[in-house]
C-alpha cells in the first residue's frame, strides 16, 4: 500500500508516519516496494524504523510536481509544447499559458505548492524525531543530510514558482503556530542555502545510487545560485563538481531517460525514481497512447543542423526533409506524429494515439517504446531525472560567462556537452562576444533540456517571458498565449489563503 506523511502545514496537527519504499540503490531498503503501514506510537526505535522514515522522505518525489507530467506541463506553459491527445481544452497548463490563472484554478498552481509542503512537512517530522532511533550516529548524521537536501529542493522549487512562502524548520505544534505570513524570497533562499550546506558537509562524495549524495547537493546549490545571479558563486560550486570528477556525462542519449539505462548512470545526480509492480508511474500511457504532450515547431527548429549552424543559415537544411542533417538530440526528443516506433529488435510498431497532435509532433524523450503497444495494465517505472551532470556544465558555462565573458572554459563547457558520445555536434565557432556566447547558452539548453521541464524556469529568470510567449499562438485554436508581469510568480492557492489568514496573496491576483 502507498505510504506517506499526512501534510501538517496549515490543515492537522496529528501526523500519520506512513512511507514509500523504492528501488535502484545500494541500501536495502530503497530496494524495496511498499511494505505494509507502520505504526507511529512504537515507532523510532530501530535502524528499521529509521530506513523507512528516510524512504517516507523520498517518496514525497512520487508526485506531478517532480515526476514526468508535471514537468512536460512545464513546457506548454515554456512555449515548447501544447496539450494534446486524451488532455485537448482540459489541461490547466493549457489554460495558464493563455493567461488563464487565479487562485481558484487548481491543477499544477496548486499541487507545485502542495506537493512541496507535504515534502517540507516530512522533512521537518523527520528531523524532529530521528535522534529518538537507536542507530549509529554517523548513520544518523548521513540521514540528516539527506533530508536536509530533500527539504532545500522542496523550498527551492516552491520558491522559485511562489516566491516568498512560509518558512518552517520544525514542525508546527499547534495549527495556531502553523498559521505564519511568508517570510521574503531571499530568506527562504538563504535557509535553502544553509540547509544545503549542512547537507554537502554530511553527503558521501560519491557516486549517485538513488540516495542524494554530495555531489546531488552541490549541483542544486549551483542551480540555486545560478537563478539569484550569484554568477560567481555558480561557476565555482559547478567547477567543483567538475574538478571532482565523480561524475560524466553519459554515452546514451536515449537510454538515459529508459530504465534500461539509468542504473549507476554517470550522469544522474538525483532523481525521483520507481519500481514496478507497485511503484509506477503512467509515462507511457501518457505520452505513447494519450498522447498529452505535443513539441511545438519553435522548438524542434530550434535544433541546429549537423554543421552546427541553426536552419535559418545552415545550407543543408531541407524544410521538406526537416529531419535530415540535424542535432541527433531533436529526434530523440520529438517524432513527426505518423512515424512508428522502431524496436531494438528491428520491429516496426505503430502507436494508438487516442487523438492527433495539434502541431505534428509528440515526444520520444522518456518514452519506453519496447512496451508498445500500450494500454492500461502498462506499468512504467522510468526514473525521472531531476538533476544530470550536462546541467552542471551548462550552469558553469553561463555563469562564467556572465562574470569573464566567453572564455576558453566556457568553450570547453559547452562543447563538452555538444560532443558527448552518440551527439557529436561540432564545437561553438570562435570568436563569439558575450551576448552571442549567452544566446548560444540559452539555446543549448533549450535543446539538451527538451521536454524535460527546465525551460520555463530559465525563460522567467531570463525575463524573456513577457516578450517570447506573447508572441505564441496556441496552434489550432490560433489563441495568443498571455503572460503578464504578475505571472512571473504563481498565485497562492486560495484554499491556502482562507486556511492561514496571515498569508499575503501574491501582487495582482
Amino acid at each position: 500500500m502507498n505510504k506517506s506523511i499526512k501534510n501538517i502545514a496549515f490543515k492537522s496537527i496529528i501526523i500519520v508516519f506512513i512511507a514509500f519504499i523504492f528501488t535502484s540503490c545500494k541500501k536495502g531498503f530503497l530496494d524495496k516496494n511498499p511494505l505494509d503501514q507502520i505504526s507511529s506510537p512504537t515507532f523510532w526505535k530501530t535502524q528499521n524504523d529509521a530506513d523507512m522514515a528516510l524512504a517516507g522522505c523520498y517518496s514525497r518525489l512520487n508526485c506531478n510536481t517532480f515526476n514526468w507530467e508535471g514537468n512536460m506541463s512545464l513546457d506548454i506553459m515554456a512555449g515548447d509544447a501544447c496539450e494534446g491527445g486524451q488532455s485537448l481544452g482540459a489541461s490547466s497548463t493549457g489554460t495558464f499559458a493563455l493567461g488563464q490563472m487565479d487562485p481558484t484554478s487548481g491543477g499544477l498552481l496548486s499541487a507545485v505548492y502542495n506537493d512541496c509542503f507535504r515534502g517540507i512537512a516530512t522533512c521537518n517530522f523527520f528531523m524532529g524525531n530521528i535522534d529518538k532511533a537507536s542507530i549509529p550516529d554517523v548513520t544518523k548524521s548521513q540521514y540528516k543530510a539527506e533530508v536536509l537536501f530533500l527539504r532545500a529542493l522542496f523550498y527551492f522549487t516552491v520558491s522559485d514558482f511562489y516566491g516568498g512562502v512560509p518558512l518552517y524548520t520544525k514542525s508546527p505544534a499547534s495549527i495556531a503556530e502553523s498559521a505564519i505570513k511568508q517570510s521574503t524570497k531571499e530568506q527562504v533562499v538563504a535557509q535553502v542555502l544553509v540547509d544545503l550546506e549542512a547537507a554537502i558537509a554530511g553527503l558521501p562524495n560519491t557516486t549517485y545510487d538513488g540516495h542524494a549524495v554530495k555531489g546531488s547537493a552541490l549541483a542544486l546549490k549551483s542551480r540555486v545560485l545560478l537563478y539569484k545571479q550569484d554568477w560567481a558563486g555558480a561557476a565555482a560550486v559547478a567547477q567543483q563538481i567538475m574538478t571532482e570528477g565523480k561524475f560524466s556525462l553519459y554515452n546514451n542519449y536515449q537510454n538515459l531517460f529508459l530504465t534500461v539505462g539509468q542504473s549507476k548512470n554517470p550522469e544522474i545526480m538525483f532523481s525521483t525514481k520507481y519500481l514496478n509492480p507497485d511503484n509506477f508511474s503512467q509515462q507511457d500511457i501518457r505520452i505513447e497512447w494519450h498522447g498529452v504532450f505535443n513539441p511545438r515547431q519553435e522548438l524542434a527548429d530550434a535544433f541546429e543542423c549537423t554543421d552546427g549552424l541553426p536552419i535559418t543559415s545552415s545550407p543543408l537544411y531541407d524544410a521538406t526533409k526537416w529531419k535530415l542533417n540535424r542535432d541527433p538530440r531533436m529526434l530523440l526528443t520529438l517524432k513527426a506524429f505518423a512515424d512508428p516506433a522502431v524496436k531494438a529488435s528491428g520491429q516496426i510498431v505503430n502507436y494508438a494515439y487516442n487523438g492527433n497532435s495539434v502541431t505534428g509532433f509528440e515526444p520520444t524523450k522518456g518514452a519506453n517504446v519496447e512496451v508498445l503497444p500500450v494500454d492500461y495494465s502498462t506499468k512504467s517505472e522510468q526514473d525521472w531525472i531531476l538533476i544530470r551532470y550536462a546541467e552542471v556544465l551548462l550552469n558553469f558555462a553561463e555563469a562564467t560567462n556572465e562574470t569573464s565573458g566567453p572564455t576558453t572554459n566556457v568553450y570547453d563547457a559547452i562543447n563538452l556537452v555538444r560532443s558527448r558520445p552518440g551527439i557529436k555536434m561540432p564545437p561553438i565557432p570562435n570568436g563569439l562576444t558575450k551576448d552571442e556566447m549567452r544566446a548560444r547558452i540559452w539555446n543549448e539548453r533549450r535543446v539538451e533540456f527538451g521536454m524535460e521541464g527546465r525551460r520555463y524556469s530559465d525563460i522567467r529568470r531570463w525575463k524573456l517571458a513577457e516578450t517570447y510567449l506573447n508572441s505564441l499562438v496556441m496552434p489550432g485554436s490560433g489563441t495568443k498565449y498571455k503572460f503578464a508581469s504578475k505571472n512571473y510568480l504563481f498565485p497562492f492557492p486560495q484554499t491556502e489563503i482562507d486556511i492561514n489568514k496571515n498569508l499575503t496573496q501574491n501582487p495582482g491576483y
